[in-house]
């Protein structure tokens, strides 16, 4: 069989066969490989070949011989097919392994010496490789040598300083300078003295001379001819004079564009902020134009951050100046007292316990507590606003226009001061970028010719060696510290944030002003004081929850001085200012003005309770109403008075409309008062949305300033939240004062009150309560109920009269809040009155359709459209839930029924009732054995 591949010797039938045949044709291949191998290396004929590695083989084979034991098993093989005891299959594997691992051994053995042999050449070719190089390099230091003599002759400084800069970039070995000779070195070494000594006296003369022309044209040549250090020095002295000349002539001409005396150049703001802006304006010019220039030609020698040092001592010194100036002219170490001890007196004033005892809100004013009750304009508005203890502002710090213009004043001063820190920040940042790469193009510098050094000296340059050098590298960088350009904190940067210090201790002071003055505003009654609630959708029903609703002009008068404030210290651009803006807007938003609307959102429900208030209650009118109502019908009685002619049944119905329209007026404030909070919830949001923006839009971000401003301005979002809080107590508080009458109303409508009958107020009518629960019916009794209107109905319509002006008045969060509490209420009183009912099947139905009624009641006058949803619905009232499900419970038909009800109740998790309460509401139904009652539910438990 003749094996032309691997994959013949193995495609027979027989192992040890196919594993002879592989042997074979592995033979036959190493033979061909040795052949050619040798042939490759030696040039040598095929019979040389032949007798120096085998002696005598036949002309088949390459005498490379089969060992001994797999010639025996291929020669017992031919004399006989029958195996033999010796011809086993593991002396068959074992003799072609051997045959397979002596043609590896000899193919091995050729490629050790063609290694060798290549390893002889690469040597070689490394040699030749560096003479010529050598010879080139030596060719190149000729002609660079040559031509920077010429040049220099020739006065083009330019093409020498580049002819020797590129001699120095040659670095030749020892054997190319010979090649040069001593000649070329010579001349080259001759060439770069006088050129350096040249280049040198012509760069003082341009210093001396401020010829910058001159300094444009030999400037780059400096760092070409090793001259960067000593180029440093003289271009920042003719930058220090440059610099000091452009801002005194600046500032003469400024000061005499300005046309001022002397006095007012040192006491006006608009002057200081002019010499300001051209000193920086100045710096910055001068930067811009020169430092590009200084870092590509003496930044070997850190000339740019000597440069940026240079400009901003030159600035730093005459703006601290100024500032200083500022500051004692306009005396705000004085202010800043004065200041600190007015806000000090105004916190203190409205945090106190006392602060509503002793009238500081408002109090009794001649026309209703707080402003709410009363509707009479007052005329001298502003004479009123002009004479309220203010404590001491006006006296101290002046009219709030003045103080307004004076913080706008430091303000402008500071975003100056502001605009050029971040441009020499910016510069700042640029010299370290520019730092970095040079450095890392020295260090790649470094690392190219330690490697070519290795290879030079026979070496490999592995990987390994790399990685070696970035380590030394890295150890010595760390060993050398590097100055910084400009300190963190300089000398500017604490004189501005010493200014934005007297900035916000002033500006809390007017802050406070602003809401003192908005308080008192708010406490005398102005029509002008109450607009329509600004937070609701203009689209909605006329009909709807909140239609009515007012609002004051306390919360946007707060929030409007709060963002004024606070933008004006984010126009400063002074991250630390603006923080501390941010977290007075907090304070005093979360604090003062929350306590103050929260007294007011008390005062407001207090005047509606129900019989004593503004809200008719069971015996009529309370003392508020009665009192807006005397107060109207002395106005008509005077305007009557002044008509001529007899007064008669018109003006006693001129009389009713008035009054009426007088207390919807006095429960339209009351209730605006609460509106308030929910108002303060929603600019309060905005606020911060606008912060957030203003923000973004003017701080850098990503910098550490920026996220701890970002941070003060996120806890506008704690004070929206305690809004909120406070917004859910005074509805709280608000059902807890009408509560009284709504259990007394389900108390006479369920017959649980002596009385025989209720009056109360609708469009002039009095109604009497004369029906009752009973759930206890029977055929007749019920078809009786169906047809008349039941107790229900009654308490439907009596709990709308008492809802309805507050429904209307209230923002529809505070509506929903104010009806569930109501429900709570009632549902409570209800659940109790049925306890002490007997039910019938009948009766049972019949309480089915009540709560049924009530329900739809409830979700006909609730504005949040997720509880029109029963289950959030029951999930938002549980006394409801609980009606709901004693429904449910009464109507079983059998009371094996009972306990499928409860269990998939509980598997919605809508079942609130007990075991004592099943037994005692299945216990009334007649039907029912308590027996039976009481053995069920015992089983269930």
């Amino acid at each position: 069989m003749i094996v032309k591949s691997m994959s013949d010797a193995l495609n027979t039938g027989n192992a040890e066969e196919s594993l002879l045949n592989l042997a074979k044709f592995s033979e036959a291949n190493a033979v061909r490989l040795a052949k050619e191998l040798s042939e490759s290396l030696n040039n040598s004929s095929t019979g040389h070949l032949h007798n120096k590695i085998g002696g005598q083989q036949s002309q088949h084979h390459y005498p490379i011989p089969l060992p001994a034991s797999l010639q025996q098993t291929s020669n017992n093989r031919i004399k006989s097919n029958r195996p033999s005891r010796e011809d086993s299959a593991l002396q068959t594997a074992k003799a072609c392994t051997e045959s397979i691992l002596a043609s590896l051994t000899k193919v091995a053995s050729g490629g050790s010496q063609a290694s060798s042999d290549l390893r002889t050449l690469e040597t070689a070719r490394r040699q030749t490789d560096a003479a010529a190089k050598d010879v080139q390099d030596a060719l190149s230091l000729r002609k660079l040598a040559s031509y920077a003599t010429d040049a220099l002759g020739a006065r083009r400084y330019a093409d020498a300083a580049r002819a020797v800069s590129d001699y120095e970039k040659v670095h030749p070995s020892e054997r190319a300078k010979v090649i040069a000779g001593p000649h070329a070195i010579r001349a080259y070494e001759r060439a770069k003295d006088v050129l350096q000594r040249t280049v040198l006296e012509q760069y003082e003369s341009a210093v001396s001379s401020s010829n910058l022309k001159g300094l444009s044209e030999l400037t780059p040549l400096l760092g070409m001819l090793d001259l960067a250090d000593k180029g440093v020095g003289l271009y920042l002295r003719f930058s220090q004079n440059t610099l000091g000349n452009m801002i005194e002539s600046d500032l003469k001409q400024g000061a005499s564009n300005r046309n001022l005396d002397e006095e007012e150049n040192e006491t006006s703001a608009m002057a200081v902020c002019s010499q300001l802006a051209k000193i920086f304006n100045v710096a910055v010019t001068h930067l811009r134009h020169h430092l590009p220039m200084v870092a590509f030609s003496l930044g070997s020698a850190d000339g740019d951050a000597a440069m940026v040092q240079l400009v901003h001592a030159e600035v730093e010194n005459r703006a601290i100046e100024i500032i200083r100036n500022f500051m004692s002219a306009q005396r705000l170490g004085v202010l800043h007292s004065k200041a600190k001890g007015v806000g000090d007196r105004m916190e203190e004033r409205y945090l106190s316990e006392e602060a509503l005892d002793e009238g500081v809100y408002g109090g009794e004013d001649g026309g209703g507590f707080m402003g709410m009750t009363s509707t009479t304009n007052v005329p001298d508005k502003s004479m009123r606003l002009e004479g309220i203890d203010d404590c001491g502002f006006k006296a101290e710090l002046g009219t709030f226009m003045n103080m307004n213009a004076k913080l706008d004043e430091i303000a402008l001063l500071m975003q100056h001061t502001e605009s050029y820190e971040r441009f020499i920040r910016h510069a700042v940042d640029e010299v370290n970028k520019a730092r970095e790469l040079r450095k890392t193009q020295r260090r790649e510098e470094k690392k190219r010719q330690w490697l070519e050094q290795l290879v030079n000296e026979g070496k490999d340059a592995t990987l390994e060696e790399s990685e070696k050098f970035d380590l030394m590298e890295m150890k010595a960088q760390a060993d050398q510290r590097v100055q910084d350009v400009l300190p963190p904190q300089t000398q500017l940067n604490e004189v501005v944030a010493e200014v934005g210090g007297y900035l916000s201790v002033m500006e809390r002071a007017l802050l406070l002003a602003n809401f003192q003055r908005a308080f008192f505003k708010v406490s005398i009654p102005d029509d002008r004081n109450y607009t329509p609630i600004t937070i609701l959708k203009a689209t909605r029903s006329p009909n709807a929850a909140g239609c009515l609703a007012l609002q004051t002009i306390l919360v946007e008068e707060c929030l409007y001085a709060a963002q004024q404030s606070t933008l004006r210290a984010f126009a400063t651009g002074h991250s630390g200012t603006a923080s501390v803006a941010a977290n007075l807007s907090c304070d005093v938003l979360g604090r003062i003005l929350l306590q103050f609307m929260s007294q007011r959102a008390e005062a407001g429900s207090a005047l509606l309770k129900p019989g004593d208030g503004l809200i008719s209650g069971q015996g009529g009118l309370g003392q508020a109403a009665l009192s807006v109502m005397s107060t109207a019908q002395k106005g008509l009685s005077n305007a009557a008075k002044g008509r001529r002619g007899v007064v008669g049944s018109d003006d006693n119905e001129d009389e009713r409309a008035l009054m009426k329209k007088r207390v919807e007026e006095g429960i339209a404030r009351s209730c605006a008062s609460l509106n308030d909070l929910e108002v303060a919830i929603d600019y309060t949001q905005r606020l911060e949305e606008k912060l957030v923006s203003e923000m973004e839009s003017t701080f850098p971000p990503g910098k550490r300033p920026t996220e701890q401003l970002q941070k003060c301005i996120k806890e506008l979002s704690t004070v929206t939240d305690a809004y909120r809080s406070a917004s859910q107590d005074a509805a709280e508080n608000l059902v807890a004062i009408i509560m009284p009458r709504v259990r007394s109303i389900v108390s006479e409508c369920v017959g649980q009150d002596a009385a025989p009958g209720t009056s109360f107020m609708t469009s002039g009518t009095s109604v009497v309560s004369t029906v009752r629960m009973n759930y206890n019916l029977d055929d007749e009794a019920y078809e009786m109920a169906q047809i008349s209107e039941g107790y229900m109905a009654r308490l439907c319509q009596l709990l709308d009269e008492l809802l309805d002006p507050l429904r209307v008045h209230l923002a529809p969060s505070l509506s929903d809040a104010v009806l569930l509490g109501m429900i709570g209420g009632a549902s409570k009183r209800l659940e109790a009155a049925i306890k002490k009912s007997q039910f019938t099947a009948l009766g049972a139905l019949a309480l089915d359709s009540d709560i049924r009624s009530f329900i739809n009641f409830i979700k006909d006058r609730v504005d949040s459209e997720a509880l029109l949803s029963s289950a959030t619905l029951y999930k938002t009232c549980n006394s409801l839930a609980r009606l709901v499900q004693i429904s449910h419970l009464m109507n079983v038909d059998d009371l094996e029924d009972v306990l499928d009800l409860i269990s998939s109740s509980k598997r919605k998790n809508m079942w609130d009732l007990t075991l004592n309460d099943a037994k005692a509401f299945l216990n009334l139904r007649v039907e029912f054995e308590s027996r039976k009652v009481n053995e069920l539910l015992q089983e269930w438990n």
